[in-house]
Order: structure tokens, then C-alpha cells, then sequence
């Protein structure tokens, strides 16, 4: 019987390699721009929560009726407004969107705005603890403004 041995070389090869992966796949994906009110504690744990999951964040704070105006120049309909508003690709992010459900539409490239998070429901990304979050769903909005589920995530 043949034992299989992982030499010190090898560890550190493998080790190197997986703390190397986060940047490799920012360097993979398009960079995600983030519009915010200013002081917004949750606006800053999505983007603090985008950053740990990989993505390259730029952001601004806008206020008022400034960040309303980028909302809808967005398409983003008002019934789906949140804190916060993102750009990645072409599409837009509203809300607490999670990095899995921004990678899918990157994958997927339906032809939509993008995806919303209305209001701002805890234990989504920023928000809060996942272990007990409340249910909330991902919505795919649609370039006449309708909404459609695109992703649920049960009370935890």
C-alpha cells in the first residue's frame, strides 16, 4: 500500500495559492461602484462585505434627492428603493443584494436593471446576522419596472 505524503514545499504552494484566490477572482470579475447616503453604517458593511467576498468596490455619498435621481436613472422603480444603490456591468444592485446572487446575474446576463433588495431586511449582507436573519427575497427587476423573485432566502 503506497502512502501519500504532503511535503512542506507542497503546503506552501497550496496555501499560497488559496490566499492568492480572493484577488485572482476580483481580478475576474467587474468592478462594483456603490452610491450611499453619508454616515450610512449599512451602506458601509455591504461594501465592507463585497470587499471580504472578493469584488473590487469603488463608492461616493450622495444625498437627497441626488441619490433618489441616480435610483431611477438606474430604472431602479421606487417600490424597490433601499439605502443604497450599485452599478456592476451594466446593471444596477439596490439594497442588500448577496455576492452570490450578483455573481449569477453576471453569469446569467438576463436582460433586466438588475436586482433589488427592497427596504433593508435584517440578516442580509450588512445587515445583521445571517444565523437569524428574517426571509427576504432578491428581485430581478425588469427594464418596465416590474419585479420578479429571483432568489429567496428563509428566516434563519
Amino acid at each position: 500500500m503506497k502512502r501519500c505524503f504532503i511535503g512542506r514545499r507542497e503546503l506552501m504552494l497550496a496555501s499560497a495559492a488559496f490566499a492568492l484566490a480572493p484577488a485572482a477572482r476580483a481580478e475576474e470579475e467587474p468592478p462594483i461602484h456603490v452610491v450611499k447616503g453619508r454616515g450610512c453604517e449599512c451602506c458601509e458593511a455591504w461594501v465592507d462585505y463585497l470587499r471580504e467576498q472578493g469584488f473590487t468596490v469603488t463608492d461616493e455619498v450622495s444625498m437627497g434627492t441626488l441619490l433618489i435621481r441616480f435610483k431611477m436613472d438606474q430604472g431602479i422603480p421606487a417600490k424597490a428603493f433601499s439605502c443604497h444603490t450599485g452599478t456592476v456591468d451594466g446593471y444596477a444592485l439596490e439594497g442588500h443584494v448577496p455576492a452570490a446572487d450578483i455573481r449569477r446575474l453576471l453569469d446569467e446576463r438576463p436582460d433586466a436593471v438588475g436586482l433589488a433588495v427592497p427596504g433593508m431586511p435584517y440578516g442580509s449582507p450588512g445587515m445583521g446576522s445571517e444565523d437569524s436573519r428574517d426571509a427576504y427575497d432578491v428581485l430581478l427587476v425588469g427594464r418596465d419596472g416590474s419585479l420578479e423573485v429571483f432568489t429567496s432566502y428563509p428566516a434563519a
